[in-house]
Parts: structure tokens; C-alpha cells; sequence
């Protein structure tokens, strides 16, 4: 069957392949959007994405909304297809009338949920540190993201209720990233992983102030050894700066590993000190209903069928939903100050397993 796609009129080339097939054979290959939106209050957030699996055949997207101590997904998925210029699935679409700045999301009423939602970047977009890790000698992750801070306008509608989004109020962070990380259904894991995986420790901290944006990514390994480290502020005047190796104090509630707070210490080119708070006001875990991290409920680039479409409720109440919580990735809506100015964003953290710095010993250590 020939690749070849309208994409390949253009010189975006490569590799010696069409562009709608990866310059790479390894099954994970993926291409995808990630979004979040909130009003900043911690009454409602959104979170939601598209991702491409030309390896595994298949594309997929997700509509996960939080409020009123529940999150309600609605999931798609289908057979890929080659039109990359009109990124959808199903309902549900993402036009870019104008890259790099502005982005309209779609999902035409789907069991009950749509939403229509436009993001204009409000600062120029952050191109992260390569992300790399290996499990023994094979790349697990492999991959190239850029990061935009924006406002969100639009409408949203749950069962027959709609919620304005009002850019004056509403904000949020987004991404893209594509190369290669684990997804779909899971593979057969040969020998036992030596040494064996005992934990990881994320803190990616997107945040917008009135002058600045501040984008902070962290993974430490179960010891503290720093693995991923890249923090930089971009001013609304296009200046750029990388803030140094960060240190990070985290405070937890009690009983869980779901954090209430963080300060940050940074430090300027110049050598200042760079302090920010972030405080949570509302945890959203990714791997409930978001597909994250072990989400047992909908897996990225997993085979659904052709023209797939569900929505799913969690009751986050539920202790069977709650013992979730420490076992994956949590996004909160953030608000931060930093020299006597207030940010917002989004506060987004994994404590699974051991790490030492934070005293938890193993898994299933608690804060106290």
C-alpha cells in the first residue's frame, strides 16, 4: 500500500520514507498533543489529547473533565490514517489556524459531552531537553517535546450544561511530543529488568506569570540522581533564560503521596536566587481515565476497534479509585507566587515507588 500522503508535497523530509511512515520500526513510536485548561479556581479542570501510532496502526484522543469530585472521559480511537494535516479521531479534531500561536479543539457531542475551545499562546513555545531512558540496553523513551503557555475561549457542555470559557479567566499549559515511549498493548517482558525498576520521581511545572512564563521539568531516579533537569523562564519580550538546577521541597497530605505544595529555589543567569511556591487546587490523577501511567480503563495506541467511542465516570470518593492515586502521575491546577507576583498553571507530579531525598522507602510508604 503506497504512503504516500499530501504531506509529502511540501520539503519536510527527513528521512528517505513518507512522512506518514516513522523514520523508526520499534512499535512505540508515537506523535501526540497533550492540553490542560482550567478557570484557576480548582472547581473544574480539563485535560485533553490526541495521539498518532502509525507502528501499532492506530490513533486515539481523550476528553477528560474534572469537577465536583469526579472525572467523566469520554476516549476515541480508530484506524490511523495518512491525512495528518486534519489530526482527528472520530468527533473529535484539532485545527491549527495558526501554528505555534493559536489551536481550535473539537468534540462534537459524544454520549453527552462536547467541547469547543480555542488556545492562543501568550508566550513563544519552549523547546524541552530531549528526554531519554533506558531499561537495561533498549530505549524505553525516546523524545522531543516543545511547551506554550495560553488562554482558552469556547464552550463546554456535560449533559446538557454549558460552561463558557472565558479567556480572561482561563488558562492553561500544552505540549508536543513524538519520538518513542511505551503505548499500546503491553509487551511480553523477557528477561526480568536489571537492576529492577524500583521507582521514579517527575515534577513538571508549567506556569504564567503577568511578565514571564516558567517551564520546570525533573525525574530523579529512586537514589536523587538526577536523570532530567531543565527549567526555563521566557519573557513576554521573547528574552530567555535557563534558571539553574533547581531545588524542590514538596509537601504531601497526610496518608498519601498527592502533593498539597512546592517551593522551588531557583537560580538566574546572574547567579540570583529564584524563589517560587506552587500550591495545589485540585489534583487530577492522568491515570484515571486519562490513559497515564497504568490506566487500567484506556491505554494510548491500545487497539479499540474501528470508530471506538466511550464515556467513563469515576467517583474520585471511591477508596478503589483513591488507592489509584500513588501509583501514577497527578496534574493539578496550580496557582504559584514568585516575587510577590501570582502565577498560574499547571502543577504536575509522580512520586511512584522509592525516592530516597523524599523518604519514601518503597511503594507503599505514606507521608505521615
Amino acid at each position: 500500500m503506497s504512503g504516500i500522503s499530501p504531506l509529502d508535497e511540501f520539503p519536510l523530509h527527513q528521512a528517505p520514507l513518507p512522512l506518514a511512515w516513522a523514520d523508526s520500526s520499534d512499535r512505540n513510536f508515537y506523535d501526540r498533543s497533550y492540553f490542560n485548561a482550567h478557570d484557576r479556581t480548582g472547581d473544574i479542570m480539563v485535560i485533553t489529547g490526541l495521539g498518532y501510532y502509525p507502528n501499532l496502526g492506530t490513533k486515539d484522543a481523550f476528553v477528560l473533565v474534572a469537577r465536583n469530585g469526579k472525572q467523566t472521559a469520554v476516549h476515541l480511537s480508530d484506524v490511523v490514517d495518512q491525512d495528518r494535516l486534519n489530526p482527528h479521531v472520530g468527533a473529535y479534531r484539532i485545527e491549527v489556524p495558526d501554528p505555534l500561536k493559536k489551536v481550535r479543539i473539537v468534540l462534537e457531542e459524544t454520549e453527552g459531552m462536547s467541547v469547543d475551545l480555542t488556545w492562543e499562546g501568550t508566550c513563544e513555545v519552549v523547546q524541552e531537553q530531549p528526554h531519554v531512558m533506558r531499561s537495561g540496553s533498549r530505549v524505553t523513551l525516546d523524545a522531543q517535546r516543545f511547551a506554550q503557555l495560553g488562554t482558552w475561549s469556547g464552550t463546554i457542555v456535560v449533559d446538557g450544561e454549558e460552561i463558557v470559557v472565558d479567556p480572561a479567566t482561563w488558562l492553561g499549559s500544552r505540549d508536543r511530543s513524538w519520538g518513542i515511549r511505551p503505548v499500546g498493548e503491553a509487551e511480553p517482558p523477557g528477561a526480568p529488568a536489571d537492576p529492577p525498576f524500583e521507582g521514579m520521581y517527575w515534577l513538571y511545572v508549567p506556569m504564567q506569570f503577568d511578565d514571564y512564563a516558567i517551564c520546570l521539568i525533573i525525574q530523579e531516579s529512586p537514589d536523587g540522581f538526577r536523570t532530567l533537569n531543565d527549567c526555563t523562564r521566557v519573557w513576554n519580550d521573547g528574552r530567555v533564560e535557563q534558571l539553574g538546577w533547581p531545588q524542590v521541597d514538596i509537601s504531601y497530605a497526610s496518608g498519601t503521596r498527592t502533593p498539597t505544595h512546592a517551593q522551588i529555589r531557583c537560580t538566574t543567569p546572574e547567579g540570583k536566587p529564584l524563589v517560587f511556591d506552587v500550591e495545589s487546587r485540585l489534583a487530577v490523577p492522568l491515570h484515571v481515565g486519562g490513559g497515564y501511567g497504568g490506566d487500567p480503563d484506556w491505554t494510548h495506541g491500545a487497539w479499540k476497534g474501528e470508530g471506538f467511542a466511550e464515556r467513563l465516570t469515576y467517583d474520585l470518593a471511591d477508596q478503589a479509585v483513591q488507592g489509584r492515586f500513588m501509583f501514577g502521575v497527578i496534574d493539578h491546577v496550580g496557582r504559584a507566587t514568585c516575587d510577590g507576583t501570582e502565577g498560574f498553571g499547571l502543577f504536575e507530579h509522580g512520586m511512584i515507588g522509592r525516592h530516597d531525598p523524599s523518604g519514601f522507602p518503597d511503594f507503599f510508604t505514606l507521608a505521615p
